[in-house]
């Protein structure tokens, strides 16, 4: 029980059946809930817990669906599952999704009990066609089951879970725009407030969290608070899903204790580095995450420890640079990602975007000034927190803006010579 994630997943990661599900004591988390408990306290457990956001933002579970208005008078509510994982360097939900479906489903039907809503969406990234039919194949289970359905194990809570099959755009995982695609509209970020838990899906009170963050609720209500809290090796509570992709031995998946350091992710899980390359840097929580040195291999993989080190945990999947790859070329690739996948909305993301672009395109073409790298730094700054719509283009940036502060002088190796500059 010290890896509740990852505890049914099988070798060959075929897909965990209904029976071999409830054989490892899946849906006892469920019954527990509408047989034992008030919605308040599964809503007072996932708090106490302290479970933290498994998508990025690391926002507490537990306050989050506290902010949902209860009683009868609230009306109609929604549970909205954001499993359009297109960050790249991230496919931890994939992974969940694919091989322990049922685990998804539990933690859906828990929230939903919690803070009574009687629908559900499941908004899958529409590339993960393994995803869709592992997903459907469960729900149908779950519904032969009663666990979804009328009258659930029993009682009087209700729950219909959709799943909708996103048409694609990474903006979607931007909550507000994801509820905008749901309800048919153009896929744009909302202004906040009003937040989704008073105002989402067709203006009701919505509750919308990760696939990771779903799954670790049924282990909390089944095992209890203590048991969750003591799962992490520091402030932050229970396990986390760690990636490493690049040139390591293996990259991979591991599911870890929050507060794990770094070192023990890339050079034991991971196997370190492949023969011949050495560690340079890395993105700690997949693209949008300010480059880490070698010397941060020893922090532990907790939200406060990684702001305090200038980055974010983000996802928690890392993408290893290596001594042979050009960082400029590396971020370029990842802007050029972030540029198309724009949604237009805003004006330093739709043209602050292209533009880093250009200029870095530029700057490997052998055209690039020194003034270029301050116009870099500059646009990093006005698309950061607070300028833009969304999160989109401030997490477009940090790669950018740490690429410049750590390997500089990888960029001004591109430079054009002062008498050629002249010329010119």
């Amino acid at each position: 029980m010290d890896r509740p994630l990852t505890q049914n997943i099988k070798p060959d990661l075929s897909p965990v059946t209904l029976d071999d599900y409830r054989r490892a004591g899946g849906y006892e988390g469920l019954a527990k809930a509408l047989k034992e408990m008030a919605p308040a306290d599964v809503i007072g457990a996932v708090k106490d817990s302290g479970l933290r956001g498994r998508g990025g933002a690391g926002f507490p579970t537990g306050v989050k669906w506290s902010l949902v208005p209860q009683g009868e008078s609230a009306g109609q509510k929604y549970v909205v599952v954001n499993a359009d994982e297109m960050e790249p360097g991230t496919f931890k939900d994939r992974l969940l999704m694919e091989a322990d479906p049922h685990q998804l489903i539990e933690g859906v039907a828990i929230a939903a009990y919690a803070v009574q809503a009687d629908t559900a969406y499941i908004f899958l990234r529409g590339e993960y066609h393994l995803s869709t039919r592992r997903l459907e194949q469960a729900l149908g289970e779950a519904r032969s089951a009663g666990y979804l359905g009328k009258n659930i194990l029993g009682s009087d809570f209700d729950l219909e879970i959709h799943l909708h099959t996103s048409a694609g755009r990474y903006i979607c995982g931007e909550e507000t725009a994801l509820l905008n695609s749901l309800e048919g509209k153009r896929a744009i970020p909302r202004a906040k407030p009003p937040f989704p838990q008073i105002s989402g899906l067709w203006g009701r009170p919505t509750v919308v969290n990760n696939v990771e963050t779903f799954c670790n609720v049924p282990h909390i209500i089944r095992n209890g608070v203590d048991w969750y809290r003591g799962l992490g090796r520091g402030e932050d509570a229970g396990t986390k899903l760690f990636g490493a992709s690049g040139r390591v031995k293996k990259p991979g998946l591991w599911e870890l204790p929050m507060g794990t350091p770094i070192r023990v992710l890339i050079e034991e899980c991971a196997g370190g580095m492949q023969e011949g390359y050495t560690l340079r840097g890395f993105l700690p929580g997949g693209a949008s995450t300010d480059f880490l040195l070698p010397e941060h291999l020893d922090l532990p993989m907790d939200f406060d420890a990684m702001m305090k080190a200038g980055s974010r945990l983000g996802t928690g999947t890392m993408i290893v640079l290596d001594d042979r790859t050009c960082p400029v070329r590396m971020v370029l690739n990842l802007e050029r990602f972030f540029a198309q996948e724009s949604c237009g909305w805003c004006t330093p993301c739709r043209d602050g975007l292209p533009w880093v672009v250009e200029l870095l395109e530029g700057l490997l073409a052998g055209r690039g000034r020194p003034e270029d790298l301050d116009q870099l730094e500059q646009l990093a700054r006005l698309m950061g927190p607070g300028n833009t719509f969304c999160a989109l283009a401030p997490g477009a940036a940090e790669p950018l803006q740490s690429a410049l502060k750590y390997f500089r002088a990888d960029f001004e190796r591109y430079l054009k010579p002062a008498s050629t500059a002249r010329v010119a």
